[in-house]
């Protein structure tokens, strides 16, 4: 007679559950067949559900059940009852249910499974088109299951920390108006709107500062962000960010909340508690140091700008590119690779390789002799002594070390040199290639430029967006000098990665008004564009400002994960497709006509 699992017969613990402490007790499990072993007269399978793993035994003497789990294979579907019973001296210390096993009397197949197009296991080699191909499969692995399980606490402690700290969770629109400046944003054509489209949102930007205009105080909202973006390994079309907005406060007070709530992640996930407050750093240091305004702070290889010095020499120097970069108002910098982490001279042949698919030219380089003379490259031929001792002081040289160089366009060399810093602490294994090596570097970095200039445009563009509050010793200068204008924006920063950015928010409109000028942005143009927030700006609107976290990457670094796909349950490829779904797919013509969208030829690719 069958037993009737799940209607009357429960499950009574999971498969991660059972103890020594559970002998003697008859238990119903539910979940995959995870292996099978035929030991002649008894079967033996590891039952496998989210939890983990327990052996259970199937022999003669429960005749219908053993007949039935000779026919079991891998990824079965099944349930079963017995009896849990110790497994003496034949322990297995790798499993937590390791010291007993199940003696099974009674088995069911909820349902077989075909043979997978991979196995499910830890590690395992499969290209992960393939594992994207069969996600359904992919996550039943123990790794992805663990990091989504992660995640999921993630979510709840985030929500009791907000709530005891006094915030409320509100929702806002995903369907919204465009409107210009950061990321470009996917668009909805509108059915009952011919000829208008929503943007989904990059952010709750706009809405939740009218939560602030609103009285709500204290905002946050575990949020779906939307990104018409090139892919990376951290960053996906569709992501969640922990958004944050908070009235009557100043920079101070939002990071004191922030670091808080990090704190609690990392002490009840990992348990670690994270030093607070955590370290702040200038934009333009960061710059300086390190290239780029996310430093990763668990090595050094910090960059040492040379321009001043290059200037200082001129022609005399007898280095003409270097001279004539710096004419050109370019910077120089360099870095040092200490002689205790020697590189070959192939090895540093590579690094030029790296640098031009960064984008430079090429890279300078320069082996440090006895006396501090220059090896192993053509600037050792014309370089002045004078200026050769000069630099060797200024980056603090030994015999040895290797320089390494880049000139030009200051963008371009931050760029450079923080993508080679990076590359060369990995290659030198001060930093894994992957994950934090047991070490978490937070850092905020402060006090940005307001604006960037436009090189194409030749105009200012707002660096982050047009709502961002001037430093008040900086207003003065928003239209007569715009670069020197400072604000209050800041990042927060783990390991190289960005987890975190915010400001404090513009209410006051005459200041307001300032900034657009400064944009080139006419009042016609403001209202147009943001002419619902310039209203409620006229409204008693507070003094507020807030923060958003990238939720993905926040889980990336706290799981040790080798790509942001691995702690998205259902991700897009490096393409932006849905290699399970087809997505984005086909639609017909009567569906373009019901939206009044018409298609246009796109050429082919040469």
């Amino acid at each position: 007679m069958a037993v009737p699992f799940i209607s009357e017969v429960k499950r009574t613990h999971t498969c991660g559950q059972l103890t020594a402490t559970n002998v003697g007790e008859e238990v119903v499990l539910f979940g995959w067949v995870h292996n099978r072993r035929d030991h002649g007269g008894a079967v033996f399978i590891d039952l496998r559900d989210r939890d983990g793993l327990t052996q259970v035994v199937f022999e003669p003497d429960h005749a219908e059940a053993h007949a039935l789990a000779g026919s079991l294979r891998l990824e079965y579907c099944v349930g079963v009852r017995g009896k849990v019973v110790s497994r003496g001296k034949n322990v297995n210390p790798k499993m937590k249910t390791g010291e007993i096993e199940i003696r099974a009397s009674d088995l069911t197949i909820f349902n077989r499974s075909e043979p997978t197009p991979f196995p499910i296991e830890d590690a395992i080699d499969t290209s992960e088109e393939k594992r994207l191909a069969h996600r359904f499969l992919d996550l039943r692995r123990a790794p992805l299951q663990r990091s989504l399980m992660t995640r999921s606490k993630m979510n709840a402690l985030t929500r009791s920390y907000m709530v005891d700290n006094g915030f409320l969770e509100l929702e806002t629109p995903f369907m919204g108006k465009y409107t210009p400046g950061g990321a470009r944003n996917f668009l909805v054509p509108s059915r009952l709107n011919p000829g208008k489209f929503y943007a989904l949102a990059e952010s709750p930007q706009l809405y939740k500062q009218l939560f602030m205009v609103a009285g709500f105080d204290r905002y946050f909202q575990i949020v779906k962000c939307f990104r018409d973006e090139d892919l990376r390994v951290d960053r996906q079309p569709e992501f969640t960010q922990i958004d944050v907005e908070m009235s009557f406060v100043n920079q101070d007070d939002i990071f004191t909340m922030i670091e808080g709530l990090v704190k609690k992640l990392w002490g009840e996930v990992l348990g670690i508690d994270i030093p607070t407050p955590f370290p702040r750093m200038d934009f333009y240091e960061s710059m300086a140091k390190y290239g780029n305004d996310k430093p990763d702070l668990r090595f050094g290889l910090e960059h040492v700008v040379l321009t001043d010095l290059i200037r200082e020499h001129g022609e005399s120097g007898g280095v003409p590119m270097i001279w004539e970069a710096v004419q050109n108002k370019g910077i120089v910098k360099a870095m040092v690779v200490p002689a205790e982490k020697a590189m070959s001279r192939a090895e540093s042949d590579k690094l030029e390789e790296f640098a031009k698919q960064a984008g430079a030219k090429g890279l300078a380089r320069a082996k440090v002799a006895d006396g501090g003379e220059w090896t192993q490259s053509p600037l050792s031929k014309t370089i002045s002594p004078a200026l050769r001792q000069a630099i060797n002081q200024a980056v603090g040289a030994k015999t040895g070390d290797l320089l390494l160089f880049q000139f030009g366009k200051e963008s371009l060399v931050h760029t450079v040199m923080a993508n080679l810093r990076v590359h060369v602490a990995k290659k030198l294994g001060l930093i894994p290639e992957y994950g934090s090596g047991g070490q978490w570097k937070f850092l905020w970095v402060v006090n940005p430029p307001l604006f960037e200039f436009d090189d194409e445009t030749n105009t200012w563009a707002a660096a982050h967006h047009a709502f961002t509050r001037p430093h008040d010793e900086d207003v003065d200068y928003l239209l007569t000098d715009p670069g020197r204008v400072k604000c209050h924006r800041y990042d927060v920063v783990l390991n190289g990665f960005e987890i975190g950015g915010g400001s404090i928010r513009l209410h006051d409109p005459k200041v307001q008004a300032e900034v657009f000028k400064a944009l080139g942005i006419s009042d016609e143009d403001a209202r147009a564009k943001f002419g619902f927030l310039l209203d409620a700006l006229k409204y008693g609107a507070p003094p507020h400002g807030g923060i958003a976290l990238g939720m993905d990457r926040l889980a990336f670094l706290l799981t040790g994960a080798e790509s942001l796909r691995d702690v998205i349950p259902f991700p897009k490829s490096k393409t932006g497709t849905d290699l399970m779904t087809g997505a984005p797919g086909d639609v017909d013509d009567r569906q373009l006509r019901e939206v009044h969208v018409r298609p246009v030829p796109v050429a082919p690719k040469a």
